[in-house]
């Protein structure tokens, strides 16, 4: 059975509004990452670009409208939301069912040249300090001289003072944007899984398929040495709202 593209946009929606609640600066952050990821792939003729941990493809897809010549891959552990992502934004986007920092998760991509970019929010810090390690040295690898891993999240700054501070300044911002209240992200997956229109289409398996939750606390400069120890040149913030970070490292 094959969901309709009126389902799909309405989860899509959905998704996409919940995920504000979270990061509620999420648009400005997605503005933000294309902008790096046009300018290092200005000579590119069909940059090859991964989203990692995609969802249904919201940034991936802002991504392929920005650069149309591109090859976008949207990358998710989630069979569902990989689903809607199809029905919704169509051939604009390849689709990879992979869990990131399992072994030989990059296998999965059927990569077939060094990547240009490879982008990511709001999605890699479920991974501990020892997968993340992993996972930038085989995106190291993976990427061209001069290309790009750009992350979007919530990062400390590197002063515990500096870090509350920050804290504050986004909860303050949120509570203006009423980001509270929005849906959260256990009533979009209870409304999801209990829509007749998609029963018939692969579950929710984050429980088995997402590996354990460890997490991390990194710092930004914790990150930029874990960034550089893994082969970037060069690595550092571009963008940051309270404790919202874009953070670029150049191959």
């Amino acid at each position: 059975m094959s969901m309709s593209t009126a389902v799909a946009a309405q989860w899509v929606e959905r998704w996409e509004d919940q995920q504000q609640r979270y990061a509620i600066d999420r648009e400005e952050r997605f503005t933000v990452i294309a902008d790096v990821v046009e300018h290092v792939s200005r000579d590119c003729t069909a940059p090859l670009i991964v989203d990692l941990g995609s969802g249904p493809g919201a940034l991936a897809a802002r991504l392929a409208a920005r650069l149309p010549t591109a090859v976008v891959l949207a990358v998710d552990a989630d069979p569902l939301l990989l689903e809607l992502g199809r029905a919704h934004y169509g051939s604009a986007l390849r689709y990879v069912e992979a869990m990131i920092g399992a072994p030989g998760w990059l296998d999965a991509l059927a990569l077939d040249r060094p990547l240009d970019a490879a982008v990511s929010t709001t999605a890699l810090h479920y991974l501990g300090e020892g997968t993340l390690r992993a996972v930038y040295r085989e995106l190291a690898e993976r990427l061209r001289p001069g290309g790009v891993f750009v992350n979007g999240d919530h990062i400390n700054p590197d002063s515990a003072a500096i870090h509350d501070l920050a804290r504050e300044i986004g909860r303050r911002r949120s509570e203006r944007c009423q980001a509270h209240a929005r849906e959260d992200w256990q009533s979009w997956w209870a409304g999801a899984t209990a829509d007749p229109e998609l029963s018939a289409l692969p579950a929710r398996t984050g429980e088995r398929r997402h590996p354990h939750c460890e997490g991390n606390d990194l710092s930004v400069s914790a990150h930029v040495e874990l960034l550089r120890g893994g082969g970037f040149r060069h690595a550092g913030a571009v963008w940051q709202f309270g404790n919202s970070h874009v953070l670029v490292a150049v191959r």
